[in-house]
């Protein structure tokens, strides 16, 4: 496992990460209005102190057990997390390197992380990231800084495609996320989810103890495929190679009621472990993807705030603080 040595940093990856700041990061700056803010109090989880009732004081934060216990209304107040911790669990197993246009899975997850721990670092958060490609080789710890970020991009960038043939197990991906990310933080797993089964249980576990954020990848001719007549296919997976003929129209329409019930059984099982799901398409818009990504955990945190229960934080409240809204 790779995680004491730096490589050079390419002219490639700094390429990336400035057209991302011109591209994306910048255009996300102007949408997102009103200055960056950190967590307010009260987003965090963990108790800090328990005051008498003020006139001023949100009464969903009131503390009904101690307020009958003392004849007199206390009100909850809960860490505020100043620094915050973001992991990449990233999925570079050979599946992602396939796409039917200029974009692969691997690319669109590159920038994807590019713009999300640019944005993250600049305002001193930290990151870090674990990448799988047979097996989890790459541990990069939690940091903060461009130079971080560039580390990070040239490491993603540096596998040669399809270069971890064999069947993915995202399940070691998982685990080794529960092993090595200790303090609670927002974890972003990245895979298109195509991965040996068993994988949901240890996402529910991971989800238990950090904020997590499923990033689905994948591309449109995974779930359904044009007319272009004999195609040799190939599982990236396993190096298989199987030709169809493609201008079957009762081929095509199998291939769609397939892919149909992955689909249903990819979100049940996501749904099942707990977890938020953003999904990133080949030829979807990156910045757009965060936008709802945003406007998600917006929402999720409008719901906690009805329910009289602190907010879950995390990354989503950075991105929504630049919104304006008070807490």
């Amino acid at each position: 496992m790779n995680a004491a040595v730096t490589p050079t940093i390419t002219p490639t990856a700094e390429a990336l990460l400035k057209r991302l700041e011109w591209t994306v990061i910048r255009r996300l700056d102007g949408l997102l209005q009103g200055d960056y803010r950190t967590l307010w109090r009260g987003a965090g989880l963990d108790l800090a102190d328990l005051r008498e009732y003020q006139h001023h004081d949100d009464v969903r934060h009131i503390d009904w057990n101690v307020t009958a216990r003392l004849q007199q209304p206390y009100v909850r107040q809960f860490t505020e997390d100043r620094e915050l911790s973001a992991w990449f669990l990233v999925d570079l197993s050979a599946s992602v390197d396939f796409g039917s246009d200029a974009m692969t899975k691997r690319t669109v997850a590159r920038e994807f992380v590019g713009v999300l721990a640019q944005l993250l670092t600049r305002h001193g958060n930290r990151v870090g990231a674990l990448l799988y490609g047979s097996e989890v080789d790459t541990v990069l710890q939690a940091d903060s800084g461009r130079l971080h970020v560039l580390n990070l991009l040239q490491r993603m960038g540096a596998r040669p495609a399809q270069s971890a043939p064999g069947a993915t197990r995202l399940l070691d991906l998982l685990i080794a996320g529960q092993r090595i990310v200790k303090r609670r933080s927002s974890v972003f797993v990245i895979s298109d989810f195509i991965s040996e089964p068993g994988w949901e249980t240890a996402l529910a576990q991971l989800a238990m103890r950090h904020e997590v954020t499923a990033v689905r990848l994948f591309d449109p001719l995974e779930m359904a495929l044009p007319d272009l007549g004999l195609v040799t296919m190939v599982d990236a997976e396993t190096g298989e190679q199987l030709v169809v003929d493609t201008h079957d129209r009762s081929f095509r329409e199998r291939f769609a009621a397939a892919a149909t019930r992955r689909e249903a059984a990819l979100l049940d099982g996501l749904a099942r472990a707990g977890v938020d799901t953003l999904e990133l398409a080949t030829d979807g818009d990156l910045m757009d993807a965060i936008l709802r990504f945003a406007d998600l955990r917006k929402q999720r945190s409008r719901l906690a705030n009805w329910s009289g229960k602190p907010g879950r934080g995390g990354v989503a409240s950075h991105l929504s603080a630049w919104s304006g809204e008070a807490a």
